[in-house]
C-alpha cells in the first residue's frame, strides 16, 4: 500500500510539473473537478550581470540597485554585485556581510555603502542593496571598472533591476551609455551592431557561474554570414568577463551587422558596446526572440535619423509592414510602407526623422505569412558636432510588471505603446535614493498609439528614483525610458526597453481525491 501511495503521487507530481496542474481521482472518477490554474508566486533567487562599463580613463559610471515590493514575497532577502574581472573580484553588497542585511539580519539603512562608491576591487561593495521600495546607487570611475555578476534572494529576488549609467565626456563613444543588468542565457541576437570604419563595437560576455562557458559568435552582413574562425569556441572563464572586438573577428566592413552569440556550455550574459567617432555611443541590448510580429518602443520625438536593421535567422525571407504608433494613431511612413528582408542576410533602412517631433514606436507585421525576425533601431539626436546615438531593440511587453532604475527629476521620459488594444497601466515612482515618498499615476493608453506619459515624482524628491509600470487592462503594453544628459546643450542619452521584469513564476496547484488510497474493506 505504501508503495502505491508513493506512486500515486509521484504520478501527480509529475502530471503538474508538465500540465501546471494534476489531480489523483478514483476508479471511476470523471475528473470534473480536477483543474485549477497554475498561481503565480514571487521568484526566491534571481541573477543579473553587468558588462564592464567602459576602456575610458573618463568615464564616469553609476549603479542604480531596486526591487519593487511584492505581494507575497518573503519579509527578508540578500543581494550581492560581484566583481568579475578575473573571477575571484571582490563581492559588490557584502562587505563581509550579506548584502540587504544588517548584522542582525535586518534589510541594510537606505543608501548605506553606496553613496561613496568605488570600483568593487579592493573587497568594499559597489553598493549595498536598502529594502525593497527604495533605489541605492553606488559608483566607479575611470576605465578598470570590472564587469559584475549579481544575484539576489528573498525579499529582494522578485523584479530585481540594477541600472549602469555612464558619462563619457570625450573622445569615441562619448555620452551617455546606459543599459539595465541582464539575467544570464544561451543565446542572444543583436542586430545593429557594426564593423564599419568611424565604428568601434564590442561584444561583451559575462559568465556568472563557476565553471568555463563556450560560445559560438556569428556575424551576419547584407550578403550572408561574414566567415570568421576566430568566434568559434570562446571560452569565457568561471566568474569571469571577456570583451572581443568585432572587427578582429572579421576582415569585412559592413555598415549593418547583425552578432548571434550563441553559447555551447554553461550561460552568459551578452551586450554590444557600440561606438561611433562622430556620434557617440551606447549599449546595443538583445533583442526580443526571433517572432513574426514586432515592436520597437520608444523613440524619441527629438530624433533627428532613425535607422531600422532586421535579420531573420530562418531560411524564408520575411516581408514585414512598418507602422508607426503615434500619440494619434497608427502612421505609415511615407516611402517604407513595406521591408523585404533576404534570409539570412542584414537588412538596414533609413527611416530619417519618422517621429516628426512626437512620440512614437515602430510596429512590424508580416504582409503574408510570418516568418521570425529579430529587430533594433539606431537613433541619432542632435545635428552636426552636436549628435548622440542611441539602441532600442525590439522589445517584449511590460506583461504584468516593468521597473526602469536610475530616474531623475529632470530628463526621464517614460513612452508607453499599445499597439493593438487600448490598455490601462500604472505607474509608481518609487522613494528617492536620499529622500522622499512613493507616487503613483494610471494611465490610459489608446490601441494604435505611443503616449510619452507625464511620470509621476516622488514628493521632496531627494536623488535618483526608480519607475515602475504595471499592467491593469487590456494590452499588451510595450515600455521605454530615455534618459537625458544633465546638459542641456548636449543631445547625450540613452533608452532602455522595459520587458516584463518576471517578478513571479507560475506554480502549479494539485487537488487529490485521497479515497484512491484507502484500502477497500475486507
Amino acid at each position: 500500500m505504501k508503495r502505491t501511495t508513493l506512486s500515486l503521487f509521484a504520478g501527480a507530481a509529475a502530471l503538474a510539473a508538465v500540465t501546471g496542474f494534476a489531480a489523483v481521482s478514483a476508479p471511476g472518477d470523471t475528473g470534473a473537478e480536477t483543474a485549477e490554474p497554475a498561481a503565480r508566486l514571487p521568484v526566491e533567487r534571481t541573477s543579473l550581470l553587468c558588462p564592464a562599463p567602459s576602456a575610458s580613463d573618463l568615464a564616469e559610471t553609476t549603479y542604480t540597485s531596486f526591487t519593487p515590493v511584492t505581494e507575497g514575497a518573503e519579509k527578508k532577502g540578500t543581494a550581492t554585485l560581484t566583481a568579475a574581472a578575473d573571477g575571484a573580484g571582490a563581492e559588490a553588497g557584502k562587505g563581509g556581510e550579506d548584502a540587504g542585511s544588517g548584522k542582525d539580519g535586518e534589510d541594510a539603512k537606505d543608501g548605506e555603502e553606496g553613496k561613496d562608491g568605488n570600483d568593487g576591487k579592493d573587497g568594499k561593495p559597489v553598493l549595498r542593496p536598502g529594502a525593497p521600495g527604495t533605489p541605492v546607487t553606488g559608483t566607479a570611475s575611470g576605465a578598470d571598472a570590472p564587469a559584475l555578476t549579481g544575484t539576489a534572494e528573498g525579499s529582494h529576488a522578485p523584479g530585481w533591476t540594477v541600472q549602469q549609467t555612464t558619462e563619457v565626456a570625450a573622445g569615441t563613444g562619448r555620452g551617455l551609455l546606459g543599459l539595465n543588468c541582464t539575467a544570464p542565457d544561451t543565446e542572444f541576437w543583436f542586430p545593429g551592431a557594426s564593423t564599419a570604419s568611424g565604428r568601434t563595437d564590442y561584444v561583451h560576455l559575462t559568465n556568472p557561474d563557476d565553471s568555463a562557458a563556450v560560445v559560438d559568435i556569428e556575424l551576419y552582413g547584407k550578403d550572408g554570414v561574414l566567415k570568421s574562425t576566430v568566434g568559434e569556441g570562446v571560452t569565457v572563464p568561471p566568474g569571469g568577463g571577456e570583451s572581443l572586438l568585432l572587427s578582429t573577428l572579421t576582415d569585412v566592413e559592413q555598415t549593418d551587422v547583425t552578432v548571434h552569440v550563441n553559447v555551447r556550455s554553461g550561460r552568459l550574459g551578452a551586450a554590444v558596446q557600440a561606438l561611433d567617432d562622430k556620434t557617440g555611443g551606447d549599449w546595443l541590448t538583445a533583442a526580443a526572440d526571433p517572432a513574426g510580429e514586432l515592436v520597437v518602443p520608444g523613440i524619441p520625438a527629438d530624433a533627428t535619423a532613425v535607422r531600422l536593421m532586421l535579420f531573420t535567422p530562418g531560411g524564408s525571407d520575411a516581408d514585414l509592414k512598418v507602422r508607426l504608433a503615434s500619440p494619434s494613431g497608427a502612421i505609415t511612413p511615407a516611402g517604407h510602407e513595406t521591408v523585404h528582408v533576404k534570409a539570412g542576410m542584414t537588412t538596414g533602412v533609413d527611416l530619417g526623422e519618422v517621429t516628426r517631433g512626437e512620440a512614437g514606436s515602430l510596429v512590424l507585421t508580416p504582409t503574408s505569412g510570418s516568418v521570425p525576425v529579430v529587430a533594433a533601431v539606431r537613433v541619432v539626436r542632435g545635428k552636426g558636432g552636436e549628435q548622440e546615438s542611441a539602441f532600442i531593440p525590439a522589445s517584449d511587453p511590460v506583461g504584468a510588471r516593468a521597473t526602469a532604475a536610475e530616474n531623475r527629476a529632470k530628463g526621464t521620459t517614460l513612452s508607453v505603446t499599445a499597439p493593438d488594444r487600448t490598455a490601462k497601466v500604472e505607474v509608481t515612482a518609487s522613494a528617492g535614493t536620499e529622500g522622499g515618498t512613493t507616487a503613483t499615476k494610471t494611465f490610459t493608453i489608446e490601441g494604435g498609439t505611443t503616449q510619452n506619459v507625464e511620470v509621476p515624482v516622488p514628493a521632496g524628491l531627494k536623488g535618483t528614483y526608480a519607475l515602475t509600470v504595471e499592467t491593469v487592462s487590456g494590452g499588451p503594453v510595450y515600455a521605454a525610458r530615455t534618459l537625458t544628459g544633465e546638459d542641456e546643450d548636449v543631445a547625450s542619452f540613452t533608452v532602455q526597453p522595459l520587458p516584463d521584469d518576471r517578478g513571479t513564476v507560475s506554480v502549479p496547484k494539485a487537488e487529490q481525491n485521497l479515497s484512491v488510497l484507502q484500502q477497500p474493506p475486507a
